[in-house]
This record gives structure tokens, C-alpha cells and sequence, in this order.
């Protein structure tokens, strides 16, 4: 059986291995800073945290070139893939032993190795899913993959929180690398077509080709800024709701059931609706809805009486995460329609990695941000920043080639 020769097969391969990712990334961005809220860890040194972890995955694009050239029939995305899968178990066994609180900075060595693994997964991933599926299945496609990720996020976000009350840091840590070994088996079942290396000549050709178009460029720009009002919001979380005295169990469930269901229902419609009704259209709604969302959020809190109320700001929050699921999908669609197949490994990476860059910054400023002059600051001016990326749009359109 080979799960890449059916559209069924794919969706499934590929919902696992973005569930693989999905794992880990909840535990970072969801529950640890949650964690480390509780024990009382400065919200900048948070922020900080998360930020540095999502480096790797904003410069990824510098070896992934290496994931498009280094290839044969005995070692292609899989065998990336695989490997990347072993390095991001074994870097999170350490932490076994490891208060998260009290061992901060031995924290974020073994998480930065972890996140570099993990980038480098990524990569191998989404060259796999665009090599591999034709143009008119890619918004679904993305709405499963985002499916995949958010479960992880579920089990090991919120669901680590509930875990943690029940079997401790250890338990959280055990179950993550059982996730990834899990995931590995389902390579078991793919058989990629041996795709021609691309030579260092027409290698050259193709990216000099790709980045010297202003339309990627422009596609760069709306990547590196566009989605910095959710980014900011979902790193803020979990200590802002924290903050505004909601219990730590409850926002464990909230992670792993509102925000999930909100998010997996919106990354399936918003790839449908970006297949049928045009991909640039749908992400300028999308983004409008999630910033305007943003925007409330700060002026909620705003209010004298929003630290009374926090079961409002779930609320709100749920209807985010309803407009990240739509926007992820079909921006993800999108940029996977703007990269050339013969070194999608590399211009895909790119956009990702802007993509990344965004939550690093976004997330770093909004900490910063929140730590001069409070929450309601931060979701507002990030949420201008959002609102003003709208205008790029026009320079991706077909018509502007």
C-alpha cells in the first residue's frame, strides 16, 4: 500500500505527519507558557522563550535548499523526514529530568536543538504535499493538514495542562515523544515517486527565476506581517487569561476543546471556500476577521470590569481562533499555488519561514508591548499591523504578472 497514489491516501498520510507537528508545537506555545505563568516566570521571559523558538523555523529556508538537492532513490523527503522525526524525540527525553521553572536556560537549549529539528521536518513535509497534489486539492488539503496540527495541539496544549495535573512534567514529556515514534510508523506506508535531483544549473535558473519575480517578494512581505494580531493574541494566551484570574484547568479545556473545534472547523471551510471562491479574496475576509477580532479583544480589556469577566474573553478567543483556522488554510493554499514544484523545498520554506518570522516578532513585540502599558496596547497595535498588510494583496493577483 502506498498512501501517496490516492487523493485519500494523501490527505491522511499527510493530517498524520502535520499531527506530528501539530504535538509539539501545543505543548511550547500552549501549555508551557501556561506552566510557566503559574510558577510565577516574568512574561517577558516567556515571550522571550517562545520567540527564540520560533527562529529556526523563520530562517529554515537557508538549508532548506539542501532538502531539495539532496535527494536520490534510496533517500528522498521521507528519509528527511524520518530522521528529523528521531532527532525531535531524542532532544525531548532530557527533559525528563528538567524543572521547567528552575532549569530555565538548560530549557531552552534543548528546545532550541528540538525546534531546529522540527523546522527541518517541515520542510521535508510540505515538499512532500506539494510535489505530490495537483493545484485544485491543495485548500482542502491545507484545511486537513491545519486538522492534523491543531489535534496536536489539542492533546499536548491544553490537553498537557490536564495531564500535568494528573501525571506531572514527566508524563507531558513521555507522551510527547510516544506521539512522535507513532507518527513515524505511518512512513512506513509511502513510497514516493524518485524525483530527478534538480542539477546545480537548472537549480540556479528556477530560483533566480522564482525570487527575482516581484510577486514574491510582495507574497514575502505579506507573510513576514500579515497574521501579527493573532500570533501576538496566541502567544499571550495563556498568561493574560491567567492574568485575568480564569483557573488553569479551565483554560486547559479551553485549549483543548473550544479552541481546537473553532480552529479545525475553520481551516476545512476556509479551504473549501478558498478552492471555490479565489484564493486572494478569501484570505483579505479572513484577515479582516481575525484583526477586527484582535482589536476587540484589546478593548474589552480595556474596560474597567473585563478582569470580572473572563469567561467573555473566552468567548472572544473562540471566535479568533474560528478566523485563524479560514486564514491559515487559505494563505497556506495560496503560497503553495505561488512556489515552482522544482524547487518547492526552498521557495516554500521561504514563505513558512516569513510566516515564522512573523510569530517571532509579533510575539516578541506583543510581550513587550503588554509589559509597558498592558494587554489592551498590544492586542490594538498589533491588530493595525494586521489591517495594514490588506493593501499587498493586490500585488499577488494573477492580473499583475
Amino acid at each position: 500500500m502506498n498512501l501517496l497514489e490516492s487523493r485519500r491516501g494523501r490527505k491522511l498520510l499527510l493530517t498524520m505527519l502535520y499531527f506530528s507537528e501539530g504535538a509539539p508545537i501545543g505543548f511550547i506555545w500552549w501549555a508551557l507558557p501556561t506552566l510557566l505563568r503559574a510558577e510565577k516566570v516574568p512574561v517577558a521571559e516567556i515571550t522571550g522563550l517562545t520567540a527564540m523558538l520560533v527562529l529556526p523555523w523563520t530562517f529554515k529556508f537557508l538549508w532548506a535548499p539542501l532538502v531539495d538537492s539532496l535527494r536520490s532513490a534510496l533517500w528522498g523527503f521521507r528519509g528527511w523526514i524520518l530522521t528529523a522525526q528521531v532527532l525531535m524525540g531524542l532532544t525531548l527525553l532530557p527533559l525528563i529530568t528538567v524543572n521547567p521553572a528552575e532549569d530555565f536556560f538548560l530549557l531552552r537549549i534543548l528546545l532550541l536543538i528540538h525546534a531546529l529539528s522540527a523546522a527541518t521536518q517541515d520542510i521535508a513535509i510540505d515538499a512532500l504535499a506539494i510535489s505530490t497534489t495537483s493545484a485544485d486539492e491543495r485548500g482542502l488539503l491545507n484545511g486537513c493538514m491545519q486538522a492534523g496540527m491543531l489535534l496536536g495541539r489539542s492533546l499536548f496544549g491544553g490537553g498537557a495542562l490536564l495531564i500535568a495535573s494528573i501525571f506531572g512534567w514527566t508524563g507531558i514529556i513521555w507522551a510527547l515523544c510516544g506521539c512522535i515514534l507513532a507518527s513515524c510508523s505511518m512512513l512506513a506506508f509511502v513510497r514516493e515517486p524518485v524525483l530527478p535531483r534538480t542539477r546545480e544549473t537548472q537549480y540556479g535558473i528556477h530560483l533566480r527565476a522564482a525570487f527575482g519575480a516581484s510577486r514574491t517578494w510582495w507574497a514575502l512581505g505579506f507573510a513576514l506581517i500579515s497574521a501579527a494580531a493573532f500570533e501576538a493574541a496566541g502567544a499571550l494566551a495563556g498568561p493574560f487569561l491567567i492574568d485575568r484570574q480564569a483557573p488553569k484547568e479551565t483554560i486547559g479545556f479551553f485549549f483543548a476543546v473550544p479552541v481546537v473545534a473553532a480552529t479545525l472547523i475553520g481551516g476545512l471551510a476556509g479551504g473549501k471556500i478558498s478552492d471555490r471562491f479565489g484564493r486572494l479574496r478569501s484570505v483579505a475576509i479572513f484577515l479582516a476577521g481575525f484583526a477586527s477580532t484582535v482589536f476587540a479583544l484589546g478593548a474589552v480589556d480595556g474596560l474597567q470590569n473585563a478582569a470580572t469577566a473572563p469567561f467573555l474573553l473566552f468567548g472572544l478567543y473562540t471566535i479568533l481562533y474560528f478566523w485563524i483556522g479560514l486564514f491559515t488554510a487559505a494563505s497556506y493554499a495560496m503560497f503553495m499555488d505561488l512556489s515552482d514544484p522544482k524547487i518547492s523545498a526552498t521557495q516554500f520554506s521561504a514563505f513558512m519561514a516569513a510566516t515564522n518570522g512573523c510569530e517571532a516578532w509579533s510575539a516578541w513585540a506583543g510581550g513587550q508591548l503588554t509589559a509597558w502599558n498592558g494587554y489592551a496596547v498590544g492586542f490594538i497595535a498589533m491588530s493595525a499591523v494586521s489591517f495594514a498588510s490588506l493593501p499587498l494583496l493586490r500585488a499577488l493577483s494573477p492580473k499583475r504578472r
